[in-house]
């Protein structure tokens, strides 16, 4: 009898082990990997930039603390043997509210889950627990050892567990690149910020604006924005009219480097043109940024007549130009009898050739769609047609 009851009691607290592992490893992870930039974004803006969340600092004692939640309740509720994983339900609840955070339109930030639900779930959840300590004293598992009824029961509890912060935090794939790519920013990755889903093909006008930001950095607007998913139009190309707004990177740095803040909201478009009125004579790299962000306004709001119009006043029209203003140039010309603008490239106009005659062999739209992008993804005239 002694012998069972040590048995027990060596399998309880291995139970409480496994649990405990399981717990810290994931909200390591969750902390650590998938949630810093967003709550690197949430210190910085709930303490208006004066603090700085620590990655390192903050999983261990976020970790820490609801570990200790744990510890508490289940010296409160006593629960044990196949129930035993129930003890972590306010942590793993508390671990996805601490997570549970988007932008406001005010520029702050707030939270999706409901108050009332959370409050739901806590009544449920403490019904369950009393529900549960009365029913364990009933709970005679035959087998108490590391692969028993009990162990495989509370690891499902701690997979369901696990399913709830996932459902309550912010999972939103599109927003994390965006904070990726603004702590990138920040940090002056500018590599870093370009990587952020590039190969998704979810992007939202935030996502769009930061990814542009970075490739004037590097001087590849013309040669790179359409190899990323496009979306919006050219009124949230810059924040400066709200459409398109900062929570971690600091809007004066965009300014500064377009060389001019705006003196009160105004469209992006209009912007960039007063900016280059007054820069325009100048032979210094902000002329050339706000060039390639006017140009690749017009590109995507596709409007090739004012981009045709407009980008001869930057560029030579010849091989040296961008490939996007290149690609444009000889779509324009296609669609154009008497263009404004006029350049000239065997291969390109082969190439333009080649997409139509494959635009021209798959009549069903979305077919036709799926084959161009297989092999035109990337280019303009992808965006152009398709977009």
């Amino acid at each position: 009898m002694n012998y069972r009851k040590k048995k027990q009691e060596g399998s309880a607290i291995t139970i409480r082990v496994v649990c405990a592992i399981v717990f810290i490893l994931f909200s390591w992870c969750w902390l650590y990997y998938f949630q810093n930039d967003l709550l690197m974004m949430a210190q910085h803006v709930l303490s208006h930039g004066i603090t700085h969340y620590n990655r390192l600092v903050g999983a261990v004692g976020i970790t820490f603390v609801l570990y200790l939640l744990q510890h508490l309740i289940h010296k409160v509720t006593h629960l044990n043997k196949s129930f035993y994983a129930l003890t972590y339900f306010p942590s793993m609840l508390a671990l996805g509210m601490l997570t549970d955070i988007v932008p406001d339109p005010a520029g702050g930030i707030t939270h999706m889950f409901s108050w009332w639900l959370i409050i739901v779930y806590l009544l449920l959840w403490g019904g369950c627990t009393y529900f549960f300590t009365k029913l364990q004293e009933l709970d005679d598992d035959p087998n108490p050892h590391i692969l028993s009824r009990s162990m495989w029961m509370n690891l499902l509890i701690m997979v369901l567990l696990m399913v709830l912060t996932v459902s309550v935090g912010n999972t939103n794939a599109v927003f994390h690149y965006r904070m990726r790519a603004e702590r990138c920013l920040l940090e002056g990755d500018v590599d870093g910020a370009l990587t952020a889903g590039k190969k998704s093909l979810e992007c939202d006008e935030h996502l769009v604006m930061l990814r542009m930001q970075a490739l004037a950095r590097k001087d590849a607007i013309g040669d790179k924005l359409f190899e990323y998913k496009v979306c919006g139009n050219s009124k949230s190309i810059l924040p400066t009219d709200g459409h398109s707004t900062l929570l971690l990177y600091p809007v004066d740095s965009v300014y500064k480097f377009m060389g001019a803040a705006p003196a009160y909201q105004m469209e992006p478009m209009h912007y960039l043109e007063l900016v280059q009125h007054h820069v325009l004579c100048k032979d210094t790299v902000p002329s050339k940024v706000v060039a390639d962000y006017q140009l690749s306004g017009y590109l995507i709001d596709k409007q090739i007549d004012k981009f045709a119009g407009e980008v001869g006043k930057y560029y030579a029209l010849n091989d040296s130009l961008p490939k996007h203003y290149r690609e444009a140039l000889v779509l324009y010309g296609h669609l154009r009898s008497k263009p404004v603008a006029v350049y000239r490239n065997t291969v390109l106009d082969e190439d333009y050739e080649n997409f139509r005659e494959l635009r021209r062999q798959y009549p069903n739209k979305m077919e036709q769609k799926g084959k161009v992008e297989d092999q035109y993804f990337g280019t303009y005239w992808y965006y152009y047609w398709y977009e």
